[in-house]
Order: structure tokens, then C-alpha cells, then sequence
């Protein structure tokens, strides 16, 4: 089968390699997919890259998302399974072999129905995205009246939490960086944009109709962000963080936060518990279904352009993007 793989870290036109590896077979319990699509999300160039605490020490194929084809099960597995459209998640989770390539093995549970009218290339953006975005939105209950404020309401994750926040009854808030990434988060549902370079974020919240303040935040700069975070949020409210990369290691206001009575939660999808995994595709499949969910893809390459991929998503790309795999993509 053709695959892409490092053995080292690195900058990806210096390690990724594109060639042959023999085709895998199914365990018990795993399905084999033949894929169609692979999703290149920024853990996947980080880990690439020697950030994470990954380090490579064996042939790795990158990227945990895709999507394509059951063509054969293990033992245990519904025979029945055979033929099905899937996506799948987790794919290189603690493994070392992911989503850039022809053939995947993955458990039965990792390969997820994929409703006929989505594309192979849209179920390429869900995974760790989609499964982020709705534990953000959704861990700490239903939000059905309340203002969840998204930040970087353009990206992978906070397009798809702008989707089901608003999906599940809330009014939504969303912040972005420029005009263009404003088309995105407005398009995604969100009820106020708020360009955070030209704008006072605070100061628009707390001029809001009903007094300003927001019950959830769907973060993604816990660090940068914590300062104007807790000016905006209402007590006992929830500031859910995946990701915080211009402050690693951020101080915590202790009992600022205990007189909000404020709870962060941090959000990993790979540490999500198995029912709120469950939780998430059995809403994504029902969204799916309805058509009610959108998917921004900023540019497709090639499986042997995989490297350029990687640096696409190193700069900021404007949208998932997604390695096509198969001519059936």
C-alpha cells in the first residue's frame, strides 16, 4: 500500500517520505479501512515536528483523522460492516501508524457510520475537531439559553463549537482575527463577531443587551486569554480549554475563580471519557444526517504532497485541510 511516513523528527520535507509498506490485516476486533481522505490537524505537525513528547522511535504514518471504507473486519466484527462509509478517529493514538496512507487499522469502535451525504472529504474534518468542539460545548450540560462565548471561532474546532452551541439552543459569541475568519464564524451561526485585534472584546461583551457576561467559554489561548476571560464570565460559569500555546504554563487567579464559583475544564479528546465520546457521534451522526452541519476546507493535496500540507497548517490555514488518498474522495 502507498504510505507516508517519518522515522525521525523534523521539518516535514526533510523527514516525511512517500513509498510502499506491505497492506495490514485486521486483529479481532479492528475493521480495515481502505481510505479515502486523511485530515491534517495541528497535533499532527507538532508531534511531526518533536513537540508534544512525541519521539519517534520506530516508522511512523502520521495523522489520527480520515475517512473511507470498510473492506474487511477481524474476528468478532460484524461481517455486515463490510462495504460501510466511515470516519475515524484516534487513529495514531499511542500507535504509530495514522491516516496517511491506503490501508488503516483501527477498533470497530474508532470507524464511525458515515451518513451517505457527506463526503469523504468533509468526514476528514471531523475527528479530533468535532469531538473537541462538542465536549466543549456540551461537557458540563445541555446550553439551551445560554451565551457560550467561542474563541478563534474560525479554526477547525471553534467553527464546528459555534455549530452546536448554537444547534443546542444558545446565543453565541465568537472571536476572530480578521475579516476574513469574521465570514467563517458568522457563517458557522455565531450571533456577534468580534475581531479581538481591532476591537475591546470586554468592553463589546459587557455592553451586550442583558448586561454582558458569558456562561461558557470555548477556549482556545487559556493563557493569553484568562485575564479578559474572567471579566466576562458569569458566576458559576465554564471556561473550557483545548489549547493554549501563547502561554504554556499560565498562573491560575485562584480566588478570582472561587468567587465566580468558575470551573475550567481542560479538554484533550484522546483523555475524553468513552461515554462523552459516545455522546459526541451519536449528536455529530444525528447533525450529519440533517444536513445541519457545515465543513470549511481551506485546500486539498495530494498523498505525496503531504509535506505541503504540513506547512499549510504550520502557517494558519484558513480552513481543515485534508491529504485525498483515493480517487474515490
Amino acid at each position: 500500500m502507498r504510505v507516508v511516513w517519518y522515522d525521525e523528527n523534523g521539518r516535514a520535507p526533510q523527514v516525511l517520505h512517500v513509498g510502499e509498506l506491505p497492506t495490514p490485516e485486521p486483529g479481532p476486533t479492528d475493521v480495515r479501512v481502505r481510505l479515502a481522505t486523511s485530515g491534517v490537524n495541528p497535533i499532527d505537525v507538532k508531534r511531526r515536528g518533536g513537540a508534544r513528547g512525541q519521539v519517534v522511535r520506530q516508522r511512523t504514518i502520521p495523522h489520527f483523522d480520515g475517512a473511507g471504507i470498510i473492506d474487511a473486519v477481524g474476528e468478532g466484527v460484524p461481517r455486515s460492516r463490510i462495504g460501510e462509509r466511515v470516519w475515524v478517529f484516534e487513529a495514531q493514538w499511542q500507535r504509530a501508524f495514522g491516516t496517511a496512507a491506503e490501508y488503516l487499522i483501527v477498533p470497530t469502535s474508532r470507524a464511525v457510520r458515515l451518513p451517505d451525504n457527506v463526503s469523504f472529504v468533509e468526514a476528514a474534518c471531523l475527528g479530533i475537531p468535532a469531538l473537541t468542539a462538542h465536549h466543549a460545548v456540551y461537557a458540563d450540560g445541555p446550553v439551551a439559553g445560554k451565551t457560550v462565548l467561542v474563541t478563534g471561532g474560525a479554526g477547525a474546532v471553534g467553527a464546528y463549537a459555534v455549530q452546536f452551541a448554537k444547534l443546542g439552543g444558545a446565543r453565541v459569541l465568537a472571536t476572530v482575527s480578521s475579516p476574513e475568519k469574521a465570514k467563517i464564524a458568522a457563517d458557522a451561526g455565531a450571533d456577534y463577531v468580534f475581531n479581538y485585534k481591532t476591537e475591546n472584546v470586554v468592553e463589546r461583551v459587557t455592553n451586550l443587551r442583558d448586561g454582558g457576561g458569558v456562561d461558557r467559554i470555548v477556549e482556545v489561548e487559556f493563557g493569553g486569554n484568562l485575564s479578559a476571560s474572567l471579566r466576562i464570565l458569569k458566576p458559576n460559569g465554564v471556561i473550557a480549554a483545548y489549547a493554549s500555546d501563547a502561554v504554556l504554563e499560565p498562573t491560575v487567579p485562584f480566588y478570582t475563580l472561587a468567587y465566580l464559583n468558575g470551573t475550567v475544564r481542560f479538554v484533550v479528546v484522546f483523555a475524553m471519557p468513552e461515554h462523552a465520546k459516545r455522546q459526541a457521534i451519536t449528536a455529530i451522526t444525528g447533525w450529519l444526517e440533517a444536513g445541519a452541519l457545515r465543513h470549511y476546507v481551506a485546500q486539498r493535496f495530494p498523498l505525496e504532497e503531504t509535506a505541503a500540507a504540513h506547512e499549510l497548517v504550520e502557517r494558519g490555514s484558513l480552513g481543515n485541510v485534508v491529504v485525498d488518498i483515493a480517487p474515490t474522495a
